[in-house]
């Protein structure tokens, strides 16, 4: 009878929206690409170059890319384990003079009083969002 209750009381969270305009298609802190960059990748060869320097050996996931491309963040070499980086948002941002999509990314680090681990991490985030023709530019969020 408890399991019962306790089975109606509790539900599973759903499952978490692509609230940023996309999808995430990989997020980690271990990626061979230990210096800072960001990525585009419209054609599934682009895809390849850089699945092959982040994760040699690993299957890439799927991406159709009629429809979508590849944007990423690579943070570079941390000294500990408390850090990772998320997209925040990507969207088109129509300005005066022109257009670009925008992909919004967040930094996170530990606090400096926190007691982390001392280990060398490259956080990344690898997302799919829609494909976009023009200039696509990287801002880093507060």
């Amino acid at each position: 009878m408890l399991f019962l209750l306790m089975s109606v009381l509790w539900q599973a969270p759903p499952a978490p929206a692509a609230s940023f305009g996309g999808r995430m298609l990989e997020k980690g802190s271990q990626s061979y690409i230990d210096l800072p960059r960001q990525v585009v990748a419209r054609t599934q060869a682009e895809f390849d170059a850089i699945w092959k320097q982040h994760a040699p050996g690993r299957p890439q996931p799927a991406v159709d890319f009629g429809m979508e491309m590849v944007v990423g963040v690579f943070l570079g070499s941390r000294s500990t384990a408390a850090y990772s980086v998320d997209i925040v948002g990507a969207a088109e941002v129509k300005a005066a003079e022109r257009a670009a999509f925008v992909v919004r990314y967040r930094e996170n680090a530990p606090p400096k009083t926190a007691i982390v681990a001392q280990v060398i991490t490259m956080p990344y985030y690898l997302a799919a969002v829609p494909r976009y023709a023009g200039d696509v530019r990287f801002e880093k969020a507060p």
